[in-house]
């Protein structure tokens, strides 16, 4: 009498979700996830020059401006996975950073060191190959500052605002070279304070959701208070907008002179619906206040609109 064999067991998903994905494809989730897919669109700003110059300024300019993008999405990801390994203790006692891949434990350390690497070689890589040594020393620049950041300048206060900012200036100024677009005087002091406010900015939501534990989490908040912090940030918003208005009143003909001082209406307004937004205590990061609230939305793109009709 044969034995009858038993049915193979199907292993149910927990809780009624997805299965579970195999080893590869995991690995491949975590590694995505720690190079901040995110925040790739920041990376965007080396197509400010040629905007703002109303030109590409070069042959298949395009191309080149794509090319600084890549090199700064490949540097800027490298810098976030130095920053998971470095931060690893103190962002599992973080109520949401806790969960990033390295932190969980997801992508192991000696991994993340790798793929950092490979990126870093990619990033400088890039400038090189396409024959424009001042792209590859802007992402040299931007590498240097990010990592002495990570390794401790991230602890001083005021010091680290500034490595913070200058992450943006540095992505305006690939693109500048890239497209053999020289940057205005005027145009640099407004990406630079720009870039200073929104570096305040992440400093103060940190400080309104964690409060007296912020410094536990970044020592550095231990020179700041949130109201010194707040005053600093509408500060920099007005220096912001008033050099903006210096520059729309020296344009050359009226019109250009009448639409870029328009233009400023919306840039305010988009200032003030930004610092109404930080006022609130978020632990969503600041970029996502500035990409996707639909009111401020719709200020960018209307300030966008009369920027560049009155190019």
């Amino acid at each position: 009498m044969s034995v009858p064999t038993p049915a193979p067991r199907v292993t149910e998903p927990r809780s009624g979700g997805p299965p579970r994905l195999s080893g590869p494809l995991r690995w491949l989730k975590a590694a995505a996830a720690s190079t901040r897919p995110r925040q790739w669109p920041k990376n965007l700003l080396v197509f400010a020059a040629p905007l703002a110059g109303d030109t590409f300024g070069r042959s298949d300019g395009f191309w080149y401006a794509l090319a600084a993008a890549g090199a700064f999405i490949a540097g800027s990801s490298a810098v976030y996975l130095v920053n998971d390994i470095v931060d690893a203790e103190r962002d599992r006692a973080h109520p949401y950073k806790k969960f990033r891949p390295v932190a969980s434990g997801q992508l192991p350390v000696s991994h993340a060191g790798a793929l950092a690497a490979f990126l870093v070689i990619v990033a400088l890589g890039l400038g090189l190959v396409i024959g424009q040594p001042l792209l590859a020393a802007a992402v040299a620049a931007y590498l240097v500052i990010s990592f002495l950041y990570s390794a401790g300048l991230k602890h001083v206060p005021v010091v680290e605002l500034a490595c913070v900012a200058s992450g943006f200036v540095l992505r305006v100024v690939g693109g500048a070279a890239a497209t053999h677009v020289p940057p205005s005087g005027w145009f640099l002091l407004v990406c630079s304070l720009g870039a200073l406010m929104v570096a305040i900015a992440k400093r103060y939501t940190e400080l309104t959701v964690l409060g007296a534990d912020a410094a536990k989490h970044r020592p550095a908040m231990r020179g700041y208070s949130a109201a010194v912090i707040r005053l600093s940030q509408r500060a920099t918003s007005v220096i912001m907008v008033a050099s903006y208005v210096l520059w729309a009143a020296a344009e050359p003909t009226p019109e250009t002179r009448s639409l870029h001082l328009i233009s400023s209406i919306a840039l305010v307004a988009a200032l003030v619906r930004f610092d109404r937004l930080t006022a609130r205590a978020t632990s969503k990061p600041v970029e996502d206040l500035i990409a996707r609230d639909p009111i401020m939305v719709v200020c960018e793109a209307v300030w966008l609109v009369l920027f560049v009709a009155g190019l």
